[in-house]
C-alpha cells in the first residue's frame, strides 16, 4: 500500500512561533516585549501577546498613551491596593467550631506598609485624584462610566478625566519612585 503524501511545507521560520491562533472572538491583545525565561543571556528578549480587555493601565500603555513610569506607578499603586485590602474571607472547616467567633488575623508588615503607602498617595492626589485613580485602576471604569457616575456626560468632561488621570499617573510615578521631579516637568 502507498504511503499519503503530506502537504506540509518546512518552513523553519516559523518553527517556533508559539503565538495562538485560535482567539475567542471578543479578545483584545497587544504585542509587549517581555524578557525570555528560558534564555542563557540576561538581556534576551521575546515578543509575548497580552489582553488588554479588562486592563486599563495595558490598554494605555499599548496604545502608547502613557510611558512605561506612568505604567509602573499605576501597577505599583494597584499591587498596594491588592495588598492591604482585606476582603471577605472563607471559613476554614478544619478549625474548631466555637460560637461562630472568628479569630481576626493579624495585619502583615507587608499590609500595613501598603496602607502607609496608600495614605501617602490619597494625601498626594488629594480627594478627587485618589478617587479618579481608585475608579480606574481598582474597579477598572472608563472615562465615560466615570462621567456617569458623576452626572456629567459630555466630551468635554471624559477629556478632562481622562487628561486628569495622566496627571494623577505622572504623581504616582513620583510617588513610588519611577519618575524624578525633572522627568514629570517635561511631559
Amino acid at each position: 500500500m502507498a504511503r499519503a503524501r503530506r502537504n506540509m511545507s518546512y518552513k523553519l521560520t516559523g518553527l517556533h512561533d508559539r503565538r495562538s491562533r485560535d482567539l475567542p472572538f471578543n479578545a483584545v491583545l497587544a504585542e509587549v516585549v517581555v524578557d525570555n525565561p528560558l534564555a542563557l543571556d540576561l538581556d534576551e528578549k521575546i515578543v509575548a501577546m497580552r489582553s488588554i480587555r479588562n486592563d486599563p493601565l495595558g490598554r494605555l500603555q499599548a496604545h502608547h498613551q502613557i510611558d512605561e513610569a506612568q505604567y509602573r506607578g499605576g501597577r505599583a499603586y494597584q499591587n498596594d491596593w491588592e495588598r492591604a485590602e482585606r476582603g471577605p474571607q472563607a471559613m476554614d472547616p478544619t478549625r474548631e467550631y466555637v460560637d461562630g467567633a472568628r479569630s481576626r488575623e493579624p495585619i502583615t508588615e507587608s499590609q500595613r506598609q501598603a496602607v502607609l503607602r496608600l495614605n501617602r498617595v490619597e494625601h498626594e492626589l488629594g480627594t478627587d485624584g485618589a478617587a479618579l485613580v481608585h475608579d480606574v485602576l481598582v474597579l477598572g471604569l472608563t472615562m465615560d462610566q466615570i462621567g456617569q457616575r458623576r452626572a456629567v456626560r459630555t466630551q468635554r468632561w471624559n477629556d478632562y478625566f481622562a487628561r486628569r488621570f495622566r496627571e494623577c499617573l505622572d504623581r504616582l510615578a513620583l510617588v513610588y519612585g519611577f519618575a524624578t521631579d525633572a522627568s514629570a516637568r517635561r511631559r
